[in-house]
């Protein structure tokens, strides 16, 4: 992503005045705050932000200013960055596989969390960080609910996070469990499933928990039609927290939006660059901007403006959508139906792109350069 920061008041708006040469990412700074509103009087503990999700600069000032002052990190390039632009965060390195010299790294930034789901990784930590140290198992269940799961990776099997929690507790560190139900995880009962097990995993161990962090998964909005709600996941974690953990043993709730928390501030814009039929050449594709279509749901959170910033109004019709590269497989799942009337240099947008977007764009054949544009707001 480009640090160019124009101010616009809506993406129909910055239609009207960027050039078709790259897609913009259109960023609306209120709309993230509203959701970090939404997260931090919602959620029943710590609310942390997982900055791979969209580690762009005006992010990460913007949550920081919406009162996001914890983040979950899993990279040194990382670390440096929150460093930089959030000297006091709090810095929570859950990649559970990192190399020695990242671990001493790590504690040298000040990091004092980390979490593990292996024998090896416990040991690989033990000399290098200090006692009290927030050392923090993370496991996985066989639960379905999210668009793709989590655990094929990473996380320890129950009976392996009870060893493991026992033993961060017999060496001397502070004890946590977490878990990451997987992206785009609407369902309640997954995360009812996810934390009875959790305090099943600390009486087995015979260990009082410090935190439980909760994990990402929680859905954005990818489809036309009301948000995905929150609340009610928000409630399931409150209400199972306190009935799978003793009075007075319940652990600190901790979790780490990345998606959730970003995707609905920002909308691709993108151009149409020819058009062959129903066939439509779009200025960004599956190595750009719109990567994650090929791992997700398609959305159909789209529309169409013209180059003057007024709406198509053509009666829809299905559409092949392909991407600028030479290569075929550069094209969006299905046929999503756009208006008839979508013509040559058009924009289409892609509502609730601010997640994954940029951080995954190549350059692939010399497409993929991603401008980045403030707006007011997003909707007209």
């Amino acid at each position: 992503m480009s640090e160019a920061r124009p101010l616009f008041e809506t993406p129909a708006d910055a239609v009207r005045h960027c050039g078709p040469e790259a897609p913009v990412l259109c960023f609306s700074p209120e709309t993230l705050r509203e959701t970090a509103e939404t997260f931090r009087h919602g959620f029943p503990g710590l609310v942390t932000y997982a900055v791979k999700a969209n580690p762009d600069p005006a992010i990460i000032d913007n949550l920081a200013a919406a009162g996001i002052r914890a983040f979950d990190v899993a990279s040194l390039p990382e670390i440096e960055m929150i460093r930089s632009r959030v000297p006091g965060a709090v810095l929570h390195y859950n990649n559970p596989v990192r190399a020695a010299y990242e671990i001493e790294r790590a504690v040298a930034l000040g990091v004092r969390s980390f979490s593990l789901d292996s024998a090896g990784e416990l040991d690989r930590l033990t000399p290098r960080v200090a006692p009290g140290t927030e050392l923090t198992v993370r496991f996985k269940l066989d639960v379905k609910g999210a668009a793709y799961d989590f655990g094929a990776k990473f996380g320890a099997e129950p009976p392996e996070a009870t060893r493991l929690l026992a033993e961060v507790a017999r060496r001397g560190f502070t004890p946590s469990l977490t878990f990451h139900p997987g992206t785009q995880c609407a369902p309640p009962e997954v995360w009812h499933a996810y934390v009875a097990e959790a305090g099943r995993i600390a009486a087995t161990a015979g260990v009082r928990l410090a935190r439980l962090n909760v994990g990402g998964g929680f859905p954005a909005h990818r489809h036309t039609g009301p948000r995905p709600a929150l609340d009610p996941i928000f409630e399931t974690i409150r209400t199972e927290a306190n009935r799978a953990f003793s009075p007075g043993a319940r652990p600190a709730l901790v979790c780490e939006p990345g998606r959730g928390l970003v995707a609905e501030s920002c909308t691709l814009l993108t151009r149409v660059r020819a058009l062959r039929g129903t066939d439509i050449f779009l200025n960004d594709g599956i190595y750009g901007g719109l990567a994650e279509m090929l791992t997700l749901p398609m959305t159909d959170r789209i529309e169409v403006v013209a180059a003057n910033g007024l709406p198509r109004c053509g009666a829809p019709i299905p559409v092949t959508l392909f991407g600028p590269t030479c290569d075929s497989l550069d094209r969006l799942p299905g046929t999503p139906a756009l208006p008839g009337d979508i013509a040559e240099g058009d924009a289409v947008l892609f509502r609730g792109l601010g997640a994954y977007s940029g951080v995954t764009a190549t350059r692939f054949n010399g497409f993929g350069a991603l401008h980045v544009t403030t707006v007011r707001r997003l909707t007209a």
